[in-house]
């Protein structure tokens, strides 16, 4: 007779990668709960993170289950609401707190901020509430296969990164969400729990990463 293996620690495959103590004491808070803010939430809950707030005011279209990874049954609820239910039913001990609005200022943040929005001037207008207020800063940037990662973590890197804020006419036409795939979501979100980690064991965070991935072209200043 076939017995299956359970495993009584689910997280002891990671125990040596992410800290579990110092995990324990994090809020994370996902702005933008699209393609990249979707899978950061997911992969959030499933390393163990305890308390996680998602703040998005969109609801799900159809094009989204295709691109951000969301369900049949999800269309025409919120994106919270519906990213919320597929944490719990990950890991329902998480704490999740859902703010189905545009992020506002007044709004308490947790020490991990992933800001996952898809123009330059909102997320510039995030940076200049929250930039004094987390501890870590991980804005995750897509179009078409080119992601962009930027991790703030330092005094030292919140001057550079507000130089990546360039103004909107500058930005390249088009939004995140005009030309997206779920993989390239999927690998830009990797790399931002990723950087979260290093974070959480003490090692630098690398602060501007860069992945052509038609070129096959890598950049990591």
């Amino acid at each position: 007779m076939n017995t299956l293996n359970v495993t009584i620690d689910r997280f002891q495959r990671q125990s040596d990668l992410i800290p579990a103590g110092r995990l324990s004491q994090m809020t994370a808070t996902v702005i933008g709960v699209g393609a990249i803010g979707r899978q950061v939430a997911l992969q959030l809950a499933a390393i163990g993170t305890p308390r996680i707030q998602l703040i998005d005011f969109d609801t799900v279209e159809s094009t989204n289950i295709t691109t951000q990874g969301y369900r049949r049954q999800d269309l025409g609820r919120t994106k919270v609401e519906a990213t919320a239910q597929s944490i719990q039913e990950l890991d329902d001990s998480i704490q999740v707190d859902t703010i189905p609005d545009r992020f506002r200022s007044s709004i308490s943040i947790g020490e991990a901020v992933f800001c996952c929005v898809d123009s330059i001037s909102t997320r510039a207008a995030i940076w200049r509430s929250l930039s004094k207020k987390c501890e870590f800063w991980s804005d995750g940037r897509m179009l078409g296969e080119i992601i962009r990662v930027l991790a703030v973590s330092t005094k030292n890197d919140i001057g550079r990164y507000s130089e990546t804020l360039f103004s909107q006419a500058e930005a390249q036409t088009g939004s995140c969400t005009s030309r997206s795939t779920i993989y390239a979501a999927s690998i830009a979100a990797g790399i931002m729990i990723h950087q979260f980690t290093r974070w959480l064991r003490g090692i630098p965070v690398d602060f501007d990463s860069t992945f052509n991935l038609l070129a096959g072209e890598v950049t990591v200043k």
